[in-house]
């Protein structure tokens, strides 16, 4: 059988190729519009070397394709990732998906070969099934990765920045000055202090507090940053001093974060258990059994 179908699974890697090297050829212009960017300004470089080794190649031969996907519901998922991962001036909706598919081809390609040129022994089928599937994925894993990383940075900055923002309230500044006085003394490289900036950025370009604040809240998708959004708009509605809300919002923040550490001890102890099955009770149980059981042949040899 899978003498059958290692031709086969030649013949489609290589009519793949051919078929998206003469298309992009015959067809470099379309889908150009793709590449132009809500704001009109270029896309930052990535942190990853991966997207910025395969931006070119996407471009070339997978963003044609990549722009005839018109399923919305789709599409809305793939912006909803980039923009709770933060990637939103990396990489726009096309390029995302465009990447998709490069990777889904390349993928399957890169480790045919490898299987074959190694003499490895997998069975091609199941080789390039499981590569179309880990390529295609690899995007999503990225960016999985990076908004878990924003989701902890912006919970550990969040109680400091609600405490200043309140002290600047009380000193006499407005929401939006308390805002721009945080910016100005937050780290360069503070995540929430960029969401704070597009806040702003939001409102000066006319959209109300609470729908900044709204739009605050969906980039983040965390439950903190929900709760802070609803309790500013609910204070900004029923006219209650924001000031002493955020201190309140600040306090439960802490309780939260003191319970969530405690939570994660409890299971650290769970966890602990395997290792401890495992490893290190077999050790423990030959260093005491073995003299006696030594002891105990020997002993009766005599």
């Amino acid at each position: 059988m899978g003498s059958v179908l290692d031709p086969l699974i030649w013949i489609l890697i290589f009519g793949g190729c051919a078929y998206f090297f003469v298309s992009a050829l015959m067809a470099r212009d379309e889908g150009m519009s793709a590449l132009s960017w809500a704001s009109g300004t270029t896309p930052t470089r990535s942190k990853s070397p991966i997207i910025e080794f395969s931006r070119p190649l996407v471009h070339q031969f997978t963003l044609q394709y990549a722009v005839r996907i018109k399923n919305k519901k789709w599409r809305k998922k793939m912006e909803y990732q980039l923009v709770t991962a933060g990637m939103t001036s990396e990489l726009n909706v096309d390029e995302y998906i465009g990447l998709k598919l490069f990777w889904g081809v390349l993928m399957p390609i890169i480790l045919v070969i490898l299987n074959f040129a190694l003499s490895l022994g997998f069975n091609p089928a199941m080789v390039f099934i499981g590569a179309v599937v880990v390529g295609w994925m690899m995007p999503d894993l990225h960016a999985t990765k990076m908004r878990n990383t924003r989701q902890g940075a912006i919970r550990l900055e969040l109680p400091f920045f609600i405490d200043l923002m309140a002290l600047s309230m009380e000193a006499g500044l407005d929401f939006q000055g308390a805002i721009q006085r945080i910016i100005e003394k937050a780290d360069r490289n503070s995540t929430f202090a960029d969401e704070l900036q597009q806040v702003l950025r939001d409102i000066t370009l006319g959209a109300s507090r609470a729908e900044a604040l709204r739009n605050l809240s969906f980039r983040c998708d965390l439950n903190e940053v929900n709760s802070l959004v609803n309790v500013i708009i609910d204070a900004d509605s029923t006219g209650a001093s924001v000031a002493k809300v955020l201190k309140d919002q600040s306090e439960q923040m802490r309780i939260e974060r003191f319970v969530r550490a405690e939570k994660e001890g409890a299971k650290a102890s769970q966890k602990i258990l395997i290792p401890l099955v495992l490893f290190i009770l077999p050790a423990v149980f030959i260093m005491v059994m073995a003299p006696v059981g030594l002891q105990f042949l020997y002993g009766g040899g005599k």
